[in-house]
């Protein structure tokens, strides 16, 4: 091989080089998500999506301790055009239900929101309570609940 032969190979090695690499990271780059595009509970609570216009965002239940009264916090969000009403109900329990209406937010357990009590609350803190979430339009989940105590100042006062 010629002294010719083997600066041509690496002048094509070398034009050939960049683009390839640039596509390399090109086709990486698309094929990864978006994450800020992602819904996302930014607390510790659970965001259930039931429809793109109908959500239930950072559902937590606060109780003292299992088989003790607890209170269901987050909210629900209802960007459609119509009213609706959401039902909760934890697994064997009684539904609460709680009106909507179009474009409007409800918070659960905060001062001016909807007072969302249970009677007693199956589960211990630091486990999962199996809850519905139903909505009046039909759509319908069953979705894992943490709960929580009161041992962190911001819980302390939901504990029944």
């Amino acid at each position: 091989m010629t002294r010719t032969t083997t600066t041509r190979a690496a002048r094509t090695l070398r034009f050939w080089a960049v683009p390839v690499v640039v596509a390399g990271v090109a086709v990486t780059a698309a094929c990864a998500p978006i994450e800020t595009t992602r819904p996302y509970s930014p607390s510790d609570g659970l965001r259930v999506d039931l429809t793109d216009d109908l959500r239930a965002v950072n559902l937590l239940m606060i109780t003292a301790a299992e088989g003790k009264p607890g209170t269901l916090v987050g909210a629900f969000a209802n960007d459609s055009r119509e009213d609706v009403e959401f039902e909760i109900a934890p697994e064997g329990g009684a539904a609460l239900s709680i009106p909507v209406d179009a474009g409007d937010a409800v918070y659960l357990g905060a001062d001016d929101g909807f007072d969302a009590q249970l009677g007693s609350v199956p589960e211990p803190p630091g486990g999962v309570l199996p809850m519905t979430v139903r909505v009046s339009t039909g759509e319908e989940k069953t979705v894992p609940v943490p709960v929580v105590d009161g041992t962190l100042e911001e819980y302390a006062p939901y504990v029944p």
